[in-house]
């Protein structure tokens, strides 16, 4: 990737990380292996540079990309994938209607849920890793629009934007029983009030949907 500070992946050690949900009131344990995750949350000039498309209803090429799909944001990490040589990790159905992730390449993908809670955190164990304020745009510092990525203080493990400025798509199904092919979302954005600015907090959308409060970052598993 171009060696533009927003290309830059951050290695994340392996670890344990536990998830909850508030509506059912569970709780799950996910071990996880080493991986790396973006510094930063996927800019508008980074995915028109790989796929000639501006899709952001508030143009600027340091903002994050945002009014992408879940369908976008997959696609985006075939294509970076191929433009860096690398073996895509999603397979498509020609329709486009179903994807499989193959777990053994180390081609670009969207974080699990708990990949990206896990890195998050930090090794914090707080709603948040710092002040709000120093960390996020959201609601009550925000002016109500998009900030450019890295405006705000990263996490210990140098990760910026993790929590407010965009939601970021995760490759999970929420919950297949209740919302059928919904994804999950994570982080909050620059419109939503302090407590959906939470490192545990899940959000869903439907995997087509793009709404202008969401956006992504790239994973990868890194060859053993």
């Amino acid at each position: 990737m171009d060696e533009s500070p927003e290309h830059e992946m951050i290695a994340v050690p392996a670890g344990r990380v536990t998830l909850s949900d508030r509506r059912t009131q569970r709780q799950w344990s996910v071990p996880l292996a080493p991986y790396q995750l973006s510094a930063f949350p996927v800019t508008q000039a980074q995915y028109a540079q790989v796929t000639g498309k501006r899709l952001s209803s508030h143009q600027g090429d340091r903002l994050p990309v945002q009014s992408v799909s879940w369908w976008d944001a997959i696609r985006y990490c075939n294509a970076l994938s191929r433009r860096e040589g690398l073996a895509p990790a999603y397979r498509l159905d020609a329709d486009g209607e179903d994807v499989e992730w193959d777990a053994t390449v180390d081609g670009y993908r969207l974080p699990t849920e708990a990949e990206w809670e896990y890195a998050c955190r930090a090794g914090t164990t707080g709603p948040r890793y710092g002040p709000l304020d120093e960390i996020a745009w959201y609601r009550g510092n925000s002016q109500e629009r998009i900030h450019e990525v890295g405006g705000k203080r990263p996490n210990a493990w140098g990760l910026h934007d993790m929590l407010g400025n965009v939601w970021d798509w995760c490759w999970d199904v929420y919950d297949a029983e209740v919302y059928g092919s919904y994804r999950v979302l994570r982080g909050g954005g620059w419109f939503d009030e302090h407590w959906s600015c939470r490192a545990s907090v899940r959000r869903r959308s439907h995997p087509s949907f793009q709404v202008d409060d969401v956006g992504f970052r790239v994973a990868r598993t890194p060859r053993r």
